[in-house]
């Protein structure tokens, strides 16, 4: 049990977090194939023993790549573990070697996301490839884990996934054509990774084309508008959940990273900042909003999952969305860490760190914890302190090639590869 301990000060109380959110991978991944469990509770139906997550386990490795760093574990316990994952993933089921969303972690076989989704989901590969190059990196004097990880990595067709008008598809089964009602990847949402890393494939590339003339072709990509002050760059009204500046930069930098189209590290500080000032404003009037109690993402919620934004607020405020955001926002997100460590501990605090998510205004707090929402606390605080994972990843061939590929320009990307 990870023991509240208050009073801390700033920099003692973020490594205090860190530490026991890293439990969730530390202590809980699956047995057998170090695969990174979808969630600890709050089942929505799923085998919470079994029910492993590509997508969080690439998070969670990075996640643990901390906690070798930090000497929290033995970075031979990392390294075994990431090796076991390797394993396992040489023998699962995947798709034109695309993983899917969700696997058993015993058999490795496919387990639906939802129904008729039982293919690759190249989002979510995209997420583990990051996890995975990461380690690859990290752990450079272990150089059969490079070649086995650059394997999997050479292996994932990116082009299976093209339609014939050059959009890419999220989802696909190679025995089952295309749903009518299937949509593309594009943007802005969560899914940069898959256009930077499969520009960057040297076996199964993806055309820039997929990224200039599809990805970037929606209402909802450009911005531009003014939220309380804040100009926020890219993204829907509002800009959405945070996970949508979250995940694509746990593992590649924003910082200085832009395009004909954006400066990345603006508009991930501007979307935190645009989801605090909603959050102060607080139109709904939920109990507990305030400078140190602000957030909203996807998370469990009293009404079951929800992509909690600010214009799908239903009073929960989710830990990962302020923690996650704290390399970008560090001021605006201390405040948060020590109200709901110190303040909010006794209900929120626990085994693993926080819970995925709680509501004042109803009295619930969320029985789960979930591996997408723990990694990016462990990774944010860790981001902010000494940039580790954006420099194991950024630096990857796999990253700068399709960087390059696409137009970007970078203080870390290298003229070539």
């Amino acid at each position: 049990m990870a023991r509240l301990i208050t009073g801390l000060d700033d920099a003692a109380l973020r490594d205090r977090v860190a530490q026991a959110t890293a439990l969730y991978f530390l202590d809980w991944s699956h047995p057998q194939s170090g695969m990174a469990r979808e969630r600890s509770g709050g089942a929505f139906g799923y085998d919470v023993q079994e029910t492993v997550c590509t997508g969080g386990t690439g998070f969670g490795i990075l996640a643990q790549i901390v906690a070798a760093k930090r000497g929290w574990r033995p970075a031979r316990d990392i390294l075994d573990r990431v090796f076991r994952i390797v394993g396992f993933l040489e023998r699962a089921d995947s798709f034109d070697g695309v993983f899917p969303h969700f696997l058993n972690g015993s058999t490795g076989r496919v387990l639906p996301f939802s129904a008729g989704d039982d293919g690759g989901d190249l989002v979510e590969t995209a997420f583990l490839m990051t996890g995975l190059l990461g380690a690859a990196s990290y752990f450079r004097d272990e150089p059969s884990l490079a070649e086995r990880v650059e394997a999997l990595f050479q292996a994932v067709n990116w082009r299976a996934h093209l339609r014939q008008d050059g959009a890419v598809m999220w989802h696909r089964h190679p025995d089952r054509p295309w749903p009518e009602n299937a949509l593309p990847i594009r943007g802005w949402n969560e899914a940069l990774p898959v256009f930077i890393l499969g520009a960057g494939s040297q076996t199964h590339p993806l055309p820039p084309a997929s990224y200039h003339q599809s990805w970037v072709k929606t209402p909802t990509f450009l911005n531009g508008r003014d939220y309380a002050g804040i100009t926020l760059p890219l993204g829907p009204d509002w800009g959405g959940p945070l996970f949508l500046s979250h995940y694509p930069f746990l593992g590649i930098d924003p910082r200085g990273l832009r395009d004909a189209y954006a400066d990345y590290g603006e508009y991930a500080r501007a979307h935190a900042l645009v989801n605090r000032a909603h959050c102060l404003q607080n139109p709904g009037g939920w109990a507990g909003y305030g400078a140190d109690c602000w957030g909203l993402t996807a998370s469990d919620d009293p009404s079951g999952y929800v992509a909690h934004s600010p214009t799908e607020d239903t009073g929960t405020i989710t830990p990962t969305a302020a923690l996650g955001s704290f390399a970008m926002v560090p001021d605006q997100a201390m405040p948060v860490l020590r109200h709901l460590h110190d303040g909010l501990g006794a209900r929120i605090w626990g085994e693993a760190g926080f819970v995925d998510a709680f509501n004042e205004s109803r009295d619930w707090v969320a029985e789960s914890r979930l591996a997408i929402d723990q990694a990016p606390i462990v990774i944010g605080l860790e981001n902010h302190r000494s940039g580790l994972l954006w420099r194991l990843v950024s630096a990857r061939p796999e990253v700068q090639r399709g960087l390059r590929a696409l137009g970007f320009s970078a203080p870390y990307l290298r003229t070539e590869v």
